[in-house]
């Protein structure tokens, strides 16, 4: 057989990333059959850390900044990426050109003894990770003890069946990926529940004067998806959020319009300041800025500045 390219994709070595990574490998085998296609497993300071929330050690960056360096040598090709993990400023030199069809981006309610969420008893023990999550949940359900928990997946899943948690709270979509939906036992969706900018959506990051290879990647992307992703990501850089403050973001298309859903709340869900704007689909990035806007005249403008205050 020849081999037309040797390409090295740069992955975390999660079981989630890796099935993420491995479901990109067969698609451009698929694509182009005479292609020498290897994961590169890549540990990166996220990764390292595990005993402490990520709005304690620095946020959203720790996920992919070792894979950016390694793409910048050169020793990968491309990454990818759960785009939620991605901040909105890249590095120079790298880009995000390539969005695949995006999974379920809605949050999902794990429980072994509650159906639903509104099910849960006063008190109850709810784990998440996320500021986001929890400030929704809290807003909600300000009577419920939020508990910070960390770790892959399966770890996750197996504190709440071991009695620690009544109820944690993971993204559907890896769930889905890990062919773990049937622990899911209710999805908590936008626009009731707003999920992090771009979950559910991977990117696949490149060089960005790699201009031949990156044309090889193209059928990988979906159009609406990169739309949707790319409004989201501008009104998170907006509002120069990370995991430090609590804001979400959803974007779709509808009838050929761009809608996008967008949430900023305090931490301890109080105050949660939410507005849906329709904008159009030749200026996806337009949309999510408008709408950062909206909300920072509606008040998040001093929510941000109390949380980056702390």
């Amino acid at each position: 057989m020849k081999i037309n390219y040797s390409i090295k994709i740069g992955t975390r070595g999660s079981k989630l990333a890796i099935t993420q990574s491995s479901m990109i490998r067969d698609m451009i085998l698929k694509q182009h059959p005479d292609t020498l296609v290897e994961l590169l497993i890549i540990k990166t300071k996220g990764d390292k850390i595990i005993d402490s929330p990520l709005s304690k050690i620095g946020g959203k960056g720790l996920f992919v900044k070792e894979i950016e360096e390694a793409l910048l040598e050169k020793r990968v090709d491309l990454a990818v990426h759960s785009i939620k993990d991605v901040p909105a400023e890249l590095p120079h030199g790298l880009s995000i050109p390539i969005y695949p069809e995006r999974e379920n981006p809605a949050d999902a309610f794990l429980s072994i003894k509650y159906k639903r969420f509104k099910d849960l008893p006063s008190g109850a023990r709810v784990g998440t990770g996320s500021l986001r999550r929890s400030s929704q949940l809290l807003n909600k359900r300000p009577d419920l003890e939020i508990v910070a928990i960390r770790g892959n997946v399966d770890t996750r899943i197996k504190r709440l069946e071991s009695g620690e948690f009544d109820a944690i709270i993971l993204a559907a979509a890896g769930l889905n990926r890990l062919g773990l939906s049937s622990k899911i036992t209710e999805l908590l969706s936008p626009p009731d529940y707003i999920p992090a900018v771009g979950q559910g959506a991977l990117g696949i990051e490149v060089r960005g004067n790699d201009i031949e290879f990156n044309r090889l990647l193209d059928f990988l992307n979906h159009n609406e998806t990169a739309l949707a992703v790319r409004a989201e990501r501008a009104f998170l850089q907006r509002l120069e959020g990370g995991c430090q403050v609590p804001l979400g973001a959803y974007a779709f298309i509808d009838k050929g319009k761009i809608v996008i859903h967008g949430m900023v709340s305090d931490l301890t869900g109080n105050r949660v300041i939410k507005e849906t704007l329709t904008g159009s689909i030749e200026q996806p990035e337009q949309a999510g800025k408008t709408l950062a806007e909206q909300l920072l005249a509606m008040g998040a403008d001093k929510i941000l500045a109390e949380v980056y205050g702390r």
